[in-house]
């Protein structure tokens, strides 16, 4: 079977599979409640929109010095920080300081997708627990994740509730209160036994090297915290210029991810430290001994290159493009690999260089454009499937 013949069949499956219905229904309409209750009370968030546009358009056309910055700024934080050209390249540098046999804590990350993180570092004879609800929901499914920031959107209540009761051997009710508790008691020792805490960032300040990270479950704050070393995967397109820009981009970012504000937003630029005995600078107090940053490139700079294709960097990962998608609202994460949508058709084609793989992603985005209309930073990513459409057919 062709593999744009096994895309369709994902698609009409996935279009006829009542679970992701009514999952996709609940989810869409909670999402579309939230974001506009929290645009309305926070009405300056569509003003500080624009700013972040510009933003992201002078952190892209400065990259690579930005990326340079932010790693000079981790090292005189006493982090280690790393540039990787390519997936192997960030493997290799985490293979480095993780080794093997390891416990490893790790919060959702999509860089970490983009590459197989967790399914390499398995590999490699570690332990590892994925600590975001919906992503140790989907690790334990043995699936991939179905949404930027609700991995496991297509999974319904009920069947959450038969997974945790094989689990865990005990009977778990279709209640999400009992299944939050059920999953809190799995992983909460892990958190404290772990060698090793992972995460992603969801921005990065080049003039301080701080890493910022938008969350509501704790469970990123416990896995960049406890754990005595950390290491965080971002991806180059996430740094911007100074802090301010930083916390710009965060409150845009949260807001149309649906959320008034997160539980939590964490500021990590180094170590743990301590200066409480004579006031000298001592590194590794209750948190991290050590902290490492590896900054993927993996096409990036080569999108940052592109006139029409350079704004899909200016993407926050608020996902809230996925849920006026009308394709992803029958198919979820069907309609993409690791990167969804029509802006995913974009990332597919320039992280993987091959632009037959983006092929069916991209001849699937009906160009409606109102992903546009909800995006934040308004990226023509119904326009751009257009363009990669013509590059596709020129072979180019």
């Amino acid at each position: 079977m062709s593999k744009l013949r096994a895309y369709k069949k994902r698609l009409q499956e996935a279009a006829r599979d009542p679970q992701i219905s009514i999952a996709l229904e609940r989810a869409i309409a909670s999402y579309r409640k939230n974001v506009d209750e929290a645009l309305k009370k926070f009405p300056h968030t569509l003003k500080m929109a624009e700013e972040v546009r510009q933003i992201k358009e002078e952190s892209i056309s400065r990259l690579g010095d930005l990326v340079e910055q932010a790693c000079e700024a981790i090292r005189e934080n006493k982090g280690e920080a790393f540039v990787a050209r390519t997936p192997d390249e960030a493997l290799e540098i985490i293979d480095g300081i993780v080794g093997s046999g390891k416990l490893i804590v790790k919060g959702k990350s999509l860089t970490g997708e983009e590459i197989d993180l967790r399914e390499h570092l398995e590999e490699r004879g570690n332990e590892v627990y994925e600590t975001d609800l919906g992503e140790y929901i989907v690790q334990l499914l043995g699936i991939k994740p179905m949404h930027l920031l609700a991995p496991a959107i297509h999974v319904p209540k009920e069947e959450v509730a038969k997974l945790l009761s094989k689990v865990t051997g005990k009977d778990i009710p279709p209640d999400i209160q009992a299944e939050v508790a059920t999953v809190r008691e799995i992983l909460r020792d892990k958190f404290f036994r772990a060698q090793v805490g992972m995460s992603g960032a969801n921005v990065v300040a080049a003039d301080t090297g701080t890493l910022f990270q938008i969350e509501n479950e704790g469970n990123i704050r416990l896995s960049s915290a406890a754990p005595p070393v950390y290491i965080a995967l971002v991806g180059m397109e996430k740094v911007v210029p100074t802090i301010e820009d930083a916390f710009k981009v965060a409150e845009v970012t949260w807001r149309y991810a649906g959320y008034t504000v997160p539980a939590y937003l964490n500021l990590v630029s180094g170590p743990s430290k301590t200066g409480d005995i004579e006031k000298v600078t001592t590194y590794g107090a209750h948190g991290p001994k050590e902290m490492y940053v590896i900054f993927l490139d993996a096409g990036r700079s080569q999108l940052a290159q592109d006139p029409v294709f350079q704004e899909a960097l200016y993407c926050l990962r608020c996902g809230g493009c996925l849920y006026e998608c009308p394709l992803f609202a029958v198919t979820a994460g069907r309609f993409g690999d690791k990167y969804f949508g029509g802006i995913g058709a974009i990332w597919t084609a320039f992280v993987t260089g091959d632009l037959a793989k983006a092929a069916p992603l991209t001849y699937s985005c009906l160009s409606c454009g109102r992903c546009k209309v909800r995006c934040p930073v308004e990226i023509d990513a119904p326009q751009m499937c257009l363009e990669l459409r013509k590059r596709i057919a020129e072979g180019s």
